[in-house]
């Protein structure tokens, strides 16, 4: 199985992107896991919409090769990360990858409340006319961890605390089953 991630944050210690290789890791038996490169797409441009330019093909292509799709945002002024709003822009253009993707939103933060209002917004986008990605439902399924600062291992740079890798387990293994029943024709299930 080969998976997407898509971390909203830039920063090359960001907790975000620390979970994305922490995920990876940690399931490298189950599926491969891609992180897109969304620092290199240029701000969307409708005139850029017939000829777009080859990060933006690259990242389409990306996405539309995933079995499923990690969404892991930070949370900036109680929202989404203008980088990431971005990326799904251009990604709800041409192609439009998105479209019935299986799609897990998760974040991580130093405040007490996670990515709530983050993830929110973020669900909303994902519902939109020319994104309509397959969102993991969020009841039980929400990854918000808060207090990020205290649950990474300084060395390696990994999640290290274990009540948190114990419930990364948990709801990535429930979003491996969402991917797998996708798959299967509806005739079928």
């Amino acid at each position: 199985m080969e998976l997407l991630a898509i971390v909203g944050s830039l920063r090359k210690r960001s907790y975000n992107l620390r979970l994305a290789h922490t995920v990876r890791e940690r399931f490298a038996d189950r599926f491969t896991l891609q992180i897109a490169d969304i620092g290199s797409l240029p701000f969307f441009n409708e005139d850029l919409e017939e000829s777009p330019p080859e990060a933006v093909e690259q990242f389409r292509g990306q996405i539309a090769r995933a079995d499923g799709v990690f969404i892991i945002t930070p949370e900036y002024n109680w929202s989404v990360p203008g980088v990431l709003k971005n990326a799904i822009d251009w990604a709800s253009r041409g192609s439009r990858p998105l479209i019935g993707k299986p799609v897990m939103v998760m974040g991580v933060s130093n405040g007490v409340v996670g990515t709530l209002r983050s993830q929110l917004h973020m669900r909303e986008i994902l519902a939109s006319a020319g994104v309509r990605a397959a969102v993991l439902p969020p009841a039980g399924n929400e990854v918000l961890i808060r207090t990020g600062g205290d649950k990474f291992d300084g060395e390696k740079g990994l999640l290290a605390d274990e009540d948190t890798l114990a419930f990364i387990d948990r709801k990535v293994g429930s979003f491996l089953g969402f991917i797998e029943d996708a798959a299967v024709p509806s005739g079928l299930k």
